[in-house]
């Protein structure tokens, strides 16, 4: 069991380590200036938006032309930070299952 942890969280670590020099650290501007740039570079506009913690705001864009999506923090000071972004963006709409059916 021991081991097997330890296989587990190196591959994590693996993956997070990866990821972070694919995309280095969160990259952190103006709200205007980060909305900017995902619009008029990636063709993306804002789909979904969520708050994270107590006073920061989370948000996807993405684009159906270019396939591409970022998500976005908004900090309580105003800056916005881009987090994450990818390809392949495919927009899903999913019913609550029944309770007691299985998902």
């Amino acid at each position: 069991m021991t081991q097997q942890m330890f296989a587990l969280s190196f591959g994590l670590a693996g993956m997070l380590a990866a990821a972070d020099i694919a995309h280095g650290a969160p990259q952190c501007d103006t709200c205007e200036a980060v909305t900017a740039l995902l619009a008029e570079r990636y063709n993306e506009t804002r789909r979904a938006v969520g708050i994270a913690g107590q006073a920061a705001v989370m948000e996807l864009y993405a684009s159906d032309a270019t396939g591409t999506w970022s998500i976005t923090m908004t900090l309580p000071d105003g800056r916005m930070c881009l987090m994450a972004s990818g390809s392949n963006y495919e927009p899903v709409t999913e019913e609550r299952p029944a309770p007691g059916k299985p998902a």
